[in-house]
Formats: structure tokens, C-alpha cells, sequence
């Protein structure tokens, strides 16, 4: 605080330690799909995915079109129960039953009992459908075992394939009520949009994420794309090439290191044209994409953008933005179940000589990079991840800031200083586990106050 007693800075402490890619170092590169989806329980599918996929590179492989069609079938379960998972039971419920509400009722049950038993079963089961197509095609439900180095593992059978189609049509409607629910208790009142669209939770970063040849979202595959606060495009560039355009800062109070865009340098933890911090996830991805390629999906998008602006600076909106991305995960998911390849045997090429890969995917929480240089004998030499809650580390600690300052002033903690406060670094959906790469995991909050000299003055601390 300053002389005043009012903000003058704020952080984010990880104080995690990072280590994941060192242990990498002499593995099996084909063990690094399983050992890498274990980083996270959250995340595992993104993990391995980007894994195999920078394997495939590394082998010189390019996979069965059946193989590439598979992989992002399972990835569309994923990001089915991973979004869920964090609308009805983490980030939504601050809308959903009120951002006022005490921590005891702010969580699925306090939604149960505003909106009734119904809505959480079917919370409950369209969760389970998620991680059921994932076990169908990956072989589990939370670590799958599924993706090779230059395809997959097992075929579709025809009684799978229907019964994913089936689970989709259910996953479809569901997410289709889901965004129905979010305008009937948001969208509808005043008070929240008002708020989503307040400069205590609104920054101007760039924003980033894989677009297809036509600047469409896709989860799996295509290029990186960045967009300026205005959503003019700035970069477009394959993964092979992303050192080539991202660099991490390291700042001595966090272990969690701060990605941004050389083009633009390291200006600190400010947002603007000047400031090389990006934006990833669902609310990044869709401001650097034209369009979606799903049609209800799509509409969705144009409602929000027409309502909030393109591109949408609110970190609020990563809300609303989640729940398209479901509309249009179960929308692809059933052209990918559809598609007349998708039961074929043909589901592996071999693989070639090692060498160096890349793989990057959109993970629930924004684009995931994997890095590998295996050795002739086929071990892992060295391996880099850039993991999306890293990504966002530098927007994270601003917008804690932002709401900070907006909430204290002349040293007084106003009521809901927590809520207020995680609300601001929820949205982002963000999973220290993966951002650190640490083995224990946890969301331990405190909040240290310092006067202007130092001191400490008070802690508030949620174990």
C-alpha cells in the first residue's frame, strides 16, 4: 500500500518449483505422453496430446487421417467435462448463485438449491459423458494411453462410435440450456454486465490462439495466431517457429515464468500496445478467431461480440466464452463421429529417425506448446513446455491488481475482499500445476498487506 493506504502494487506468488522437464531428461521419448499427462489430473488430455503430437514431429510421422480424426475426437470430450467442470463447479457459480454469496453456498450445491436437484444431475452426468468418450478412445478416463508416435493405439468400433454420437446429441443440448441458464441469470441483469464490463476486470492485452487456414478455431491443430487490442492480426506462425516469437521473463517472487511476444518486448506487467503480455484461452482464442466453424457455435459468437465488442477485453467474459466453446466441441465432436473414416483400421504410419518436435494444442486454459530433442538412441534431451496458466501468469497478476486497488482503499479490507479477489484470477480457469510443472498441487489464498514502508499490517489467508 501507499502513504494512503491504498494499493500501490500487487502479486501473484508461485512459489511452486518448477522441475517437470529436467526429470524429462533421459526418459523414453514414447514414455513422454504418459509422463507428461501426469504434470496435471486436470489437464491430462491436453498433455498427452501435445505430446504425442510433438513426437510425431521429433519421428519424421505424419499420422492416418483416421489417427489425427480420433485424437481430436477424445480432445473433444475433454474440453466437454474439463469446461464444465469449471462453469458449474469453480468460476460460473459467481454469477450463478451471486458473487456475494458466502463461500458455503458459492460452489454446485448453493447453484442445486437456487436452481434445483435436476440441474445437477445433468451437470453430473453431461461431466461423465466427457470423460466417457475419453476413456472410449483413450483407454481411460483421466490418463489415456491412446496416442502414438505417428497415430493411435486402438481403432473406433461401430458400437463406440454410436455410443459417443449418442452421448454428443445429449452434450449438444446440454450446453445449448447451459448458455441459456448463463442469460437468464447474467446476461438479463444489469448489475452483471455492468460489472463484466468494468475496468476493475478488463485488460488490454494481445490475445492468442490455433486457427485454422480460414482464422477458425480448432482445438488439435493449425497455427498460432495473436491479434492487438483492436483484433487486428500481428503474428501467424507455425509451433516450430514459436521461439522464434515468445520469450519467458523470469521475475524473482515466483518461480512461474511470464511468456510474452519479442515483436513487442518486456515492458513490465502493464497492458497495451506497448506491453508484450498475451492473453490464451477461451476468451483469447476466440478474439484471435474470424469465426467458429460449427454453426450454433458460431452464432453464439457473434451474440457475444456483438454485445461486449471484438475483441472483448472483460476478463469476466472467459465465462461466456467457455460456454460456446462447449456448443462447439460437441458440434465438432459429432461431425468427427460422423465422418466415414472414423471406424477405419488404418490408424498408424511408421515412424522415422529422431530428432527435434513440436506439438501444440489449445488446452482448456489456452494453447499448449510441448518441445522436445531426442537423441539417436531415442531419449528425451531436452524438453520445454509453455503451459497456458503460464501464459496468462502476467495478465493473472494484473488483474489481481486491478481488483485489489479497486477494493482497498485508505487500508480498509472491504466485506468479500476474497471473493472479489479470486473472482479476478478464476476467470481464467487458471491450473498452478501445470504453470509450475510441480508435483504437489493445491489453492492455498492469502493476502499480505504492506503499509509504505514495509510492514507487514495484516494477512488474510483461505487454506
Amino acid at each position: 500500500m501507499d502513504e494512503k493506504g491504498n494499493v500501490r502494487d500487487a502479486y501473484l506468488q508461485i512459489p511452486e518449483l518448477r522441475g517437470f522437464e529436467k526429470f524429462c531428461q533421459g526418459r523414453r521419448a514414447e514414455d513422454m505422453p504418459q509422463i507428461t499427462s501426469r504434470i496435471c489430473g486436470v489437464c491430462p488430455v491436453a498433455h498427452h496430446t501435445a505430446s504425442v503430437k510433438a513426437l510425431d514431429d521429433a519421428f519424421g510421422v505424419d499420422p492416418p487421417p483416421t489417427a489425427k480424426k480420433l485424437r481430436e475426437l477424445a480432445y473433444c470430450g475433454y474440453m466437454i467435462y474439463d469446461h464444465i467442470l469449471h462453469f458449474y463447479f469453480l468460476g460460473g457459480v459467481d454469477f450463478l448463485v451471486s458473487p456475494d454469496a458466502p463461500p458455503s453456498k458459492r460452489n454446485i450445491f448453493g447453484l442445486i438449491e437456487k436452481a434445483g436437484l435436476n440441474i445437477g444431475k445433468e451437470i453430473i452426468k453431461h461431466r461423465a459423458y466427457g470423460q466417457k468418450i475419453v476413456e472410449i478412445i483413450g483407454g481411460k478416463a483421466t490418463h489415456p494411453v491412446h496416442g502414438i508416435p505417428g497415430g493411435v493405439s486402438k481403432p473406433l468400433t461401430e458400437e463406440e462410435r454410436k455410443e459417443i454420437e449418442k452421448m454428443l446429441k445429449s452434450c449438444l443440448d446440454f450446453a445449448r440450456f447451459s448458455v441459456d441458464l448463463f442469460d437468464k441469470f447474467v446476461l438479463k441483469k444489469e448489475r452483471y454486465i455492468d460489472m463484466i464490463k468494468s475496468d476493475p476486470y478488463s485488460l488490454k492485452t494481445y490475445n492468442m490462439g490455433l486457427v485454422d487456414d480460414k482464422n477458425r478455431l480448432n482445438f488439435y491443430d493449425g497455427k498460432i495466431r495473436v491479434v492487438d487490442q483492436e483484433g487486428k492480426e500481428v503474428l501467424k506462425f507455425d509451433v516450430r517457429d514459436y521461439q522464434k516469437h515468445i520469450a519467458e521473463h523470469v521475475e524473482e517472487w515466483s518461480y512461474v515464468k511470464f511468456p510474452y511476444l519479442k515483436k513487442m518486448g518486456w515492458k513490465g506487467l502493464k497492458d497495451g500496445k506497448d506491453s508484450g503480455i498475451y492473453r490464451v484461452g477461451p476468451l483469447g482464442r476466440l478474439n484471435a478467431s474470424d469465426e467458429l466453424a460449427t454453426p450454433i457455435a458460431n452464432e453464439e459468437f457473434k451474440r457475444m461480440f456483438k454485445e461486449l465488442g471484438k475483441p472483448v477485453n472483460s476478463t469476466l467474459a472467459y465465462h461466456w466464452a467457455r460456454l460456446i466453446e462447449i456448443i462447439y466441441a460437441a458440434e465438432r465432436g459429432l461431425e468427427l463421429v460422423n465422418d466415414s473414416e472414423i471406424t477405419s483400421k488404418n490408424i498408424r504410419n511408421p515412424v522415422g529417425k529422431p530428432g527435434e518436435g513440436f506439438g501444440a494444442v489449445e488446452a482448456a486454459r489456452g494453447v499448449l506448446i510441448h518441445h522436445y530433442k531426442v537423441s539417436e538412441k531415442g531419449l528425451i534431451e531436452r524438453a520445454n513446455f509453455i503451459v497456458a496458466t503460464t501464459s496468462n501468469a502476467g495478465a493473472i497478476t494484473m488483474s489481481v491488481r486491478k481488483a485489489a486497488k479497486a477494493m482497498i482503499r485508505n487500508g480498509k479490507i472491504k466485506e468479500g475482499l476474497l471473493n472479489m479477489i479470486e473472482m479476478a484470477f478464476r476467470a481464467y480457469d487458471p491450473c498452478l500445476a501445470c504453470a509450475s510443472h510441480s508435483l504437489p498441487g493445491g489453492m492455498l489464498l492469502e493476502v499480505d498487506l504492506y503499509d509504505a514502508d514495509g510492514k507487514l499490517v495484516k494477512v488474510v489467508r483461505r487454506d
